[in-house]
């Protein structure tokens, strides 16, 4: 079986992106660690200071992982966040409302939730850290 599970970068606030990440889909974080625990030798290739994120996971379902860091380099040299949107597919329009309605707080709505022309219940925001996200209800078919 393959799994795709998405990375984030950000410029400093990783932290706090998880933990609103974590309460908004009910999760806890499995994995954090900081530049800080890496050890002496293999700092000189990291850039960031020691209390950024060096990696934070979040495990969204049995095969699912959001992962991130902070990457002050990576985030501002690429085009990333104008390029990939999440997409989560829920099995309830009171998902699709709850986890809109969270992670659309402070940010932009893009497409607010509803009926499509194309049938389903789905929504589109951008949240407040920058991530665009795409909700919906999971086909039946």
């Amino acid at each position: 079986m393959i799994t795709i599970n998405p990375y984030i970068y950000f410029d400093g606030n990783c932290e706090e992106a998880f933990t609103f990440y974590a309460s908004v889909f009910r999760k806890e974080i499995s994995h954090i660690s900081k530049y800080k625990d890496v050890p002496k030798p293999k700092r000189t290739i990291f850039q960031e200071s020691d209390e950024k994120i060096m990696h934070v996971t979040l495990p969204l379902s049995k095969e699912t992982m959001l992962n991130g860091s902070d990457n002050s380099l990576a985030y501002k040299e690429t085009v990333q966040y104008k390029t990939f949107t999440l997409i989560i597919h829920t099995d309830s329009k009171e998902e699709v409302d709850r986890l809109f309605g969270e992670l659309s707080q402070n940010g932009q709505i893009i497409v607010p939730v509803g009926l499509t022309f194309w049938g389903a219940y789905y929504g589109q925001c951008i949240d407040a850290f920058g991530i665009n996200w795409k909700i919906t209800l999971a086909s039946e078919n």
